[in-house]
C-alpha cells in the first residue's frame, strides 16, 4: 500500500505500507469514505516504483484505454515528479503520447521509427471515397495508403476474431489499401525481418496510384 503524506510529517514506511513524504500532495478523491490519490498520480507514483518497462508501459496504456485518464494527465504527473525514478516511465510514455494503445505497438512504434520510413498515424480510422468505414489501423502512413496491423493470435483467435479479422482485410482489399500483418513476437525476435518486410510493403502502396481513402479524426 501506497500511502501519501505532507512533506512535513514523520511518518515511517513499515511492512506493506509503503510512506512517501511530498510537497505536492494531490487533492484527493473519496472512494467511500477514503481518500485516494487521482488516477494519473497513483499510476506515475506506482511507475516510478517499478523496474520493468513492459509492466509500466502495460499499467499506463490500459489506465488510457479505460478512459481512468488520458496521456496528457501522465505526462503533467511525470513533469510535476521530477527526475527520481521517472527515466523508464517517461521512455514508456513517449509511444502512448504518440498513439500506441499497448506493450506491443509501443515496440511497433519503436521499430517504425528505425527504420527510416516516413511518420505516420496510430489508431486512425480510415474511410473509403463513399464514407464508409474500411478499419482503423495499428498504423496508418497517409502518404501512400498503407495499413500495418500488429495481429496477436490471443485477439484474433476464435471464429468471431478470425470472422472479424476476414472482414477487415477484405475491407482493405475492397478499398485498394495495401496492409500487413504481424505479430507482436516477431517485433522483437525477428525486427530486422520485419523492418525489411516493411520496407517492401510500403514500396509496394507507393508504385501504385494511392486509392480515394481519408483518415477520419475523431471530433
Amino acid at each position: 500500500m501506497h500511502i501519501l503524506v505532507p512533506a512535513d510529517r514523520r511518518v515511517a514506511t513499515t511492512g506493506f505500507v509503503h510512506v512517501e513524504r511530498t510537497r505536492h500532495l494531490p487533492r484527493p478523491h473519496l472512494r467511500g469514505d477514503l481518500p485516494v490519490a487521482p488516477v494519473p498520480r497513483a499510476v506515475i507514483d506506482a511507475a516510478r516504483r517499478l523496474t520493468d518497462e513492459d509492466e509500466i508501459q502495460a499499467m499506463m496504456a490500459e489506465s488510457v484505454q479505460r478512459r481512468f485518464c488520458t496521456t496528457d494527465m501522465l505526462t503533467h504527473e511525470l513533469d510535476q515528479a521530477g527526475r527520481t525514478g521517472t527515466a523508464l516511465p517517461r521512455r514508456a510514455l513517449a509511444p502512448l503520447v504518440a498513439g500506441a494503445r499497448s506493450v506491443a505497438e509501443a515496440d511497433a512504434w519503436r521499430l517504425w521509427r528505425r527504420s527510416g520510413l516516413p511518420p505516420g498515424h496510430w489508431n486512425v480510422p480510415i474511410f473509403d471515397a463513399n464514407g464508409n468505414y474500411v478499419a482503423t489501423p495499428d498504423f496508418w502512413c497517409d502518404e501512400c495508403a498503407f495499413a500495418w496491423e500488429i495481429d496477436s493470435y490471443r485477439h484474433h483467435a476464435g471464429l468471431d476474431g478470425h470472422r472479424a479479422t476476414v472482414a477487415r482485410n477484405a475491407r482493405y482489399v475492397a478499398a485498394g489499401i495495401v496492409v500487413l500483418q504481424t505479430l507482436p513476437s516477431r517485433l522483437r525476435t525477428e525486427p530486422d525481418e520485419v523492418q525489411r518486410e516493411l520496407r517492401a510493403a510500403f514500396r509496394t502502396a507507393q508504385a501504385r496510384p494511392r486509392p480515394n481513402v481519408v483518415i477520419k479524426q475523431a471530433a
